[in-house]
């Protein structure tokens, strides 16, 4: 569903093989979340979303690979455009890296994501934010889930 106005949209990638979906943590928080950020002016948001997970994990997803899980409302001001990606084995954490980064309040740079995880969907859910928990539920419970 999408909302009318000044909303943002955010694109982001669930990497899951049906029962296990990838996380990275978010440096600087308690929270984790998937792959994502915001589309850039003319960018459609399966290109956004395949960027943001190569920037943020150095994955490729292939874009014939992607299922695209619509765009739902996430916070205000921002709705969530989300792709699904089944890769042939699910990544190796250790593997991953985020070459995405963001300037501290003290100027250093530090990746958005410090380390990764690969998690049973029940605990992932219990590791990001609320708003984003509540959409990933929706859309792994929902009628568009292709990993089933």
């Amino acid at each position: 569903m999408r909302r009318g106005g000044t909303t943002r949209t955010s694109c982001g990638v669930v990497v899951s093989d049906g029962r296990q979906v990838l996380l990275g943590h978010a440096t600087r928080s308690v929270l984790w979340d998937i792959p994502k950020g915001l589309a850039e002016a003319g960018e459609a948001f399966a290109a956004a979303a395949r960027r943001e997970l190569e920037e943020e994990t150095g994955l490729r997803a292939p874009a014939e690979t992607l299922h695209d899980l619509g765009v739902h409302a996430y916070l205000r001001g921002k709705d969530l455009a989300l792709f699904a990606w089944r890769p042939e084995s699910m990544p190796d954490p250790a593997g991953l890296h985020c070459r995405s980064m963001m300037r501290t309040p003290e100027g250093r740079w530090i990746p958005e994501f410090d380390r990764f995880a690969v998690l049973p969907w029940e605990e992932a859910l219990t590791r990001v934010g609320r708003s984003m928990a509540r959409v990933l539920a929706e859309v792994r419970d929902g009628p568009g889930w292709p990993f089933r």
